[in-house]
């Protein structure tokens, strides 16, 4: 009866001081009346992982702006090959945008205090997939907000192409970077119509990017794809904990990544330089800012890229790729 009263006594001066107490015998915690299985973090406060204990969460995260880019014409950009499974590029945009609003609406579900806008940066979708798209936006009960890219615009801007499909994917991606700087004030997810993501992709970068930001005491950039390139150099790399993965530290991307505002503008140069021409790597200046921030990706893979099944910038290592595709049908 003593122990018992003690105990009480002890579990809540521990939640007064701010502590979390493991009890290892029936794996639960009675400070957080919580089996030790369940997530035990909480978003803007605290993560906690076992058994590395309690990261204070300093960088809290309030908004998230996703800028979704599509093009539905074009295969495989700058590339004459299939993509696995060799469907139609509509296919792919739609299943990338269906798994989009599930991982979305997954997140709003455990933190809905975190507004998640998504905005559709269209380039030259026809009108029969532009309407395929809406109404797949429609039935998943998500309001979006379309921007069709202004190639006029960019004409003097952008340096002359040997193709249309060049200019094309540059302007697209300028589109994207000059709304992100205009619109977000928080966090900007830039995502290509080619890529399909597990459910808890967004859940999973967010409170992630809380515990390894606060940890660091700096933003980051965060990447939801593990390439298959990243494997086939032999680059040293760090392993960080998330909160339901590893990440690793990379120095390469594509144009799938998220960042916050404060970077946005910090290496505005770099982003608006990448837009400019077609550079070798196409991502050249994005990349450059690695050196000096740190950029990660998941282990394993959060978003697959749906690109050929050969190519060292698609598919990642151990997933299910058939199932994810047919989930996303």
């Amino acid at each position: 009866m003593k122990k018992s009263i003690i105990k009480k006594i002890f579990i809540k001066l521990s939640k007064i001081m701010g502590y979390e107490i493991i009890d290892q015998n029936t794996f639960t915690s009675p400070t957080l009346e919580k089996e030790l299985n369940k997530d035990l973090s909480t978003i803007n406060n605290k993560s906690i992982v076992l058994p590395l204990g309690e990261v204070k969460i300093t960088r809290k995260v309030q908004s998230l702006l996703i800028l979704f880019r599509t093009n539905s014409n074009i295969e495989i950009w700058d590339q004459n090959k299939k993509r696995l499974f060799e469907f139609p590029k509509i296919d792919y945009t739609l299943r990338s945008l269906n798994s989009l609003l599930k991982s979305i609406n997954f997140c709003k579900q455990k933190y809905p205090s975190i507004e998640i806008k998504l905005t559709i940066i269209d380039d030259n979708t026809n009108e029969d997939n532009l309407n395929k798209i809406k109404n797949l936006a429609d039935k998943n009960d998500f309001r979006l907000n379309f921007i069709k890219v202004n190639h006029e615009k960019y004409r003097t801007i952008i340096n002359k192409q040997k193709n249309d499909q060049t200019y094309s994917n540059l302007a697209s991606l300028l589109s994207s970077f000059e709304t992100a700087k205009e619109n977000v004030n928080d966090l900007v997810f830039f995502v290509e119509d080619d890529y399909i993501h597990f459910e808890p992709m967004i859940e999973e970068m967010v409170s992630s990017y809380e515990r390894i930001s606060s940890q660091l005491g700096k933003d980051i950039f965060m990447c939801p794809s593990d390439y298959p390139y990243l494997y086939m150099n032999n680059k040293k790399t760090n392993v960080l904990i998330g909160n339901k993965r590893h990440w690793r530290t990379i120095n390469e991307t594509l144009c799938t990544f998220m960042t916050s505002k404060n970077f946005l503008n910090k290496y505005w140069n770099n982003f608006y330089k990448t837009c400019l021409d077609r550079h070798d790597p196409f991502e050249k200046y994005i990349n450059e800012i690695y050196n000096n921030e740190i950029c990660i990706s998941p282990l394993k893979s959060l978003s697959v890229h749906f690109t050929n099944a050969n190519s060292s910038y698609g598919l990642s290592p151990f997933i299910d790729y058939k199932k994810l595709w047919n989930e996303n049908d």
